[in-house]
């Protein structure tokens, strides 16, 4: 019997238990183990990673200085200058004799005081969090003229400057860039927190790739946002986006290779959701992520064209080669040997073996000729360097409709191997719709739902769009024939900073919290089986204002390693549901079980920073339990039943 964390945070939802039937169940679910229907697929519940909502650079990626390099559109947001009084000073962006070619922008001061204080700040994203007596390594380049005749400070600082942490950096300084580093360590903790740059002393003098990381990360990545993905145990990250990888132009789409090597050399980009990615998280540590969650790797790449929902740009036909060589180049990157010209460049940065990528994607939300006229090219150099490469064709935005029924009917006329359809849709949408793929070609291509939520009213993150994604998710599961890949989109958002709700994990500074759609998404990766054993469930359907839904939603698996017959119930209405359960002798119930739920008071409910915990699953061990026996579901509630079994 599986060992499963029992949660005391949330009163469990109503349940009556008996070995013989109850009078008058609402309805009975007749579980027919004789008859096994699809494999669950191995890669069916992932992630889908983009840098929306500051998921990345402030977010994921554990660096805390916002706009470190200077690269912005503004080059100077995020910093602050103070001079003392009378101090004789200017400060300016300047581009000669830059670091290197990626990063052109530095921030120079000309002082003629040699006793006047200057200060330079930067609060990263709503001030910099910092542990009491935890160690922050700052670094930063830095280049003088020979007349400058100063010296300079660092110190990490609460929001009146005091400081809290302080180190000299030196007071002489080569005329050519060189990088300094200390290491800080503050006396307190702080939530506001500040790094100050101080300087004093006559001359020219000039920074670049100002940083501060604690000492506390992961590749670079912030430990408690990970601890997050870790507990989800994700199939498959699909990466780097989304429109992201389009770009609002050609000229701000993703290209890779900007985004490996020294952080001081990758090029800052500006994206499509409105801010600066750093790239200090790129494609090699998207694969060490992937790696480490033990999740297949889903790279998504450009199709040589930007993004159509903003008014395309597109590559013409003739100059699609760069397109094409940035995939083949990256196929060679992640999966040649070291020897080779990409594998060499992974092997240099610490990763000898290859990480043996399966799947690229071609495009995103992408449709219409201009598409269709450049997948092939893709799809050509793979196959004929790599043909065992997978390559998923992208659908449109839209989840139905003209464009949709287009894609399909190009995919399957085609010999696309697998097909990426994209579904944000109101609950009730969800709930009439659990049955799509049910009327799918089995001959036709695969599906990977790679984006996918509800959005209920004010896009909440509500209990209500939990459990609708809930239904739709069982309707995945029953046809895993079909939906071999599927993820909620987006992950990340840090509060105050967003662009997009919903979203499956919230955080700030300090904090993170799983929404409920978090909690339905990880309930269902832990208890997903090896194979759907069919059921069947009596009176399912009801009418509501002229509408068609289910009174229950459910699915029936095995785990053939845990010989646990494996039940997940959806009652998205109010009233709460006798359910009387019947499995075919064919297996044996041992009598023992164990029974996880999601609920709450109300459908509307949602978690918070001040409440994380209001909507969670609890888990409770069962007993005394035979093949048949009878449960009371509450209304707005998600439940998985694991039972141990003989016989099959």
């Amino acid at each position: 019997m599986r060992s499963t964390t029992i949660i005391l945070t949330l009163v469990f939802l109503a349940v009556s238990l008996s070995t013989s039937a109850l009078a008058n169940p609402d309805h009975v679910l007749t579980v027919d183990p004789s008859s096994l229907g699809p494999e669950v697929s191995s890669l069916l519940y992932g992630i889908f990673f983009e840098d929306i909502n500051h998921a990345v650079d402030g977010g994921l990626y554990a660096e805390m200085i916002r706009n470190r390099s200077f690269e912005h559109q503004d080059p100077v947001e995020g910093w602050f200058a103070v001079f003392e009084s009378d101090c004789k000073a200017t400060f300016s962006i300047e581009t000669d004799r830059p670091l290197n070619k990626n990063n052109t922008k530095y921030l120079s001061f000309e002082i003629q005081s040699d006793d006047k204080l200057i200060s330079l700040s930067n609060d990263g994203y709503d001030g910099i969090p910092l542990k009491k007596g935890e160690r922050y390594l700052f670094s930063v380049f830095v280049r003088s003229d020979e007349e400058y005749n100063g010296e300079i400070k660092v110190m990490l600082a609460n929001a009146k400057g005091e400081p809290e942490a302080e180190k000299n950096l030196g007071t002489a300084f080569s005329s050519e860039w060189e990088k300094y580093s200390v290491e800080l360590q503050p006396n307190e903790g702080l939530d506001d927190g500040r790094l100050i740059i101080t300087m004093k002393g006559s001359g020219k003098i000039s920074f670049d790739m100002v940083s501060l990381f604690p000492e506390e990360n992961w590749n670079g990545m912030r430990i408690d946002l990970l601890e997050m993905l870790e507990e989800l145990k994700p199939a498959f990250v699909r990466f780097p986006g989304g429109c992201l990888v389009e770009g609002d132009s050609l000229e701000n789409a993703y290209r890779w290779k900007d985004t490996i090597g020294p952080i001081e050399e990758r090029k800052t980009n500006y994206n499509l959701w409105g801010y600066h990615q750093s790239y200090g998280i790129g494609f090699y540590e998207y694969l060490l992520l992937s790696e480490h969650l033990g999740a297949e790797p889903i790279p998504i790449f450009n199709a040589g064209m930007s993004c159509q929902v903003r008014g395309a740009e597109y590559c013409p036909m003739d100059e699609m080669d760069e397109w094409v060589r940035n995939v083949l180049d990256f196929i060679e990157f992640a999966n040649g040997p070291s020897d080779s010209l990409w594998g060499s460049k992974r092997s240099e940065l610490g990763h000898p073996e290859p990480f043996n990528i399966k799947y690229i994607g071609i495009g995103n939300e992408n449709w219409g000729t201009e598409y269709h006229d450049r997948f092939p090219l893709f799809r050509q150099a793979v196959k004929e360097k790599y043909p065992e490469i997978t390559i998923i064709f992208s659908g449109p935005p839209s989840y139905e409709g003209a464009s949709f029924n287009r894609a399909w009917r190009w995919a399957r006329s085609n010999g696309i191997e697998i097909l990426d359809e994209h579904m944000y849709a109101v609950p009730e949408w969800m709930l009439r719709n659990t049955d799509r793929y049910d009327k799918y070609d089995r001959s036709g291509p695969k599906v990977m739902l790679g984006e996918y939520a509800a959005h209920a009213a004010g896009t909440r993150n509500t209990l209500q769009a939990a459990i609708a994604e809930a239904a739709l998710m069982t309707g995945l599961e029953r046809n895993s024939d079909i939906v071999i890949m599927a993820a909620y989109a987006p992950l990340f958002n840090r509060e105050g900073w967003s662009q997009w709700t919903p979203d499956l994990i919230w955080f700030d500074n300090t904090r993170v919290y799983g929404t409920p759609s978090y909690h339905v998404q990880k309930l269902f990766n832990d208890n997903t089986g090896n194979v759907i054993i069919s059921s069947s469930l009596t009176d399912e359907d009801i009418e509501i204002i002229g509408y068609w839904f289910k009174s229950l939603y459910h699915v029936c698996s095995y785990d053939f390693e845990s010989k646990e017959l494996i039940i997940k119930i959806v009652n998205p209405w109010p009233e709460e549901k006798k359910l009387r359960i019947e499995i075919g002798e064919e297996v044996q119930v041992t009598g023992k079980a164990e029974m996880i739920s999601i609920t709450s008071d109300n459908i509307f409910d949602e978690n918070t920073f001040q409440n994380p915990d209001k909507v969670r699953p609890k888990t409770v061990g069962m007993s005394n339990l035979s093949n048949e026996f009878t449960l009371t579901f509450s209304g707005n509630s998600v439940t998985v039943l694991r039972l141990e079994t003989t016989g099959l």
